[in-house]
């Protein structure tokens, strides 16, 4: 089967001075979507007042006066409030797992409030950029990225431009609370969905325009094998409810004839379970996604550029 095709939409407004809903997630009872946003905070869509409430933060949020200045630029607090890239609850516990840019892996209990510093390096090589993860909800492991080893998020265009390929794919164990490197030397690894059978780790590469598979069992366990060539630049990457997977597109592939441009805004692609495009998601011009996450037959939208986190 293929993946749902949108008929209409409408947006979430985010609270004054805060944009960029990069990653959307939603917890065991549904309620959500939980949003990591530009000021370093974890909202919640509380839908019974129809408004946003901050769910978590980081530890310097308390610490750093800065931290609760609501209108600074971005370079002045990212590296110190933290930037919530990449969000995923665990069922079992209903804890939520971010990839916090500058912070590290992290996660908060149900209540929300302040999150813990997971991990913040591995083999003694502290992370730069991390960015997407994924929970298996049968074990508790989180599969996350670390976009660069050598550049932060404030050079993502460095990345892309010197064709930096020292990205790591990383294991966090539930049980043994130890971070281990599955794949090194990657260029630009970005979303991270584990498959709906847990046979594999799916992983956006944002530059070449590419996903990958890393085998977790079977014959194919710890091989790193190209899924799809991808139709623009990916970022996240979300199962969707038929084991395929929704990938977001941050920016087409540049268009070569320039007389003739797309008649359409690619910001989307569906994929199926061998990697096939089955759906294409469209909006109108000059908007970007960075999540496409799959509800009860709706698919929310988060963007690191917009206002407002969108549904259709």
């Amino acid at each position: 089967m293929g993946c749902i095709v949108p008929s209409l939409s409408f947006h979430l407004p985010l609270p004054d001075g805060v944009t960029d809903a990069e990653s959307l997630s939603f917890d065991r009872s549904g309620r959500g979507p939980y949003a990591g946003v530009s000021n370093g905070h974890v909202l919640k869509w509380d839908n019974s007042h129809l408004g946003w409430t901050t769910f978590a933060h980081s530890t310097n949020y308390r610490k750093i006066p800065l931290c609760t200045a609501s209108m600074l630029p971005l370079e002045q607090t990212e590296s110190m409030c933290g930037r919530p890239l990449g969000l995923q609850f665990y069922a079992m516990t209903d804890d939520l797992y971010i990839a916090d840019t500058y912070m590290g892996l992290m996660k908060v209990g149900p209540s929300g409030g302040e999150a813990q510093v997971l991990a913040t390096q591995v083999d003694s090589a502290p992370f730069h950029f991390v960015n997407r993860l994924d929970v298996d909800q049968t074990t508790g492991d989180v599969y996350f990225t670390d976009s660069s080893a050598t550049y932060p998020r404030r050079f993502s265009t460095e990345i892309m431009m010197n064709a930096d390929a020292t990205g790591w794919q990383l294991k966090y164990d539930a049980q043994t609370k130890q971070v281990t490197v599955l794949k090194a030397d990657l260029p630009y690894p970005n979303g991270v969905a584990v498959s709906s059978d847990r046979t594999h780790v799916v992983v956006a590469h944002t530059v070449p325009c590419h996903a990958f598979r890393y085998g977790l069992k079977g014959p194919k366990a710890g091989q790193y094998e190209l899924l799809a060539d991808l139709p623009g630049y990916p970022d996240n990457v979300r199962r969707d409810a038929r084991g395929g997977y929704w990938v977001a597109l941050n920016q087409e592939k540049a268009w070569l004839d320039t007389t003739a441009p797309p008649a359409k805004h690619l910001v989307g692609v569906c994929l199926g379970v061998d990697g096939t495009a089955v759906e294409e998601l469209t909006v109108a011009k000059d908007v970007t996604l960075s999540d496409v996450a799959e509800k009860d037959g709706r698919l929310w939208l988060g963007s690191v550029e917009l206002e407002y986190v969108g549904l259709v």
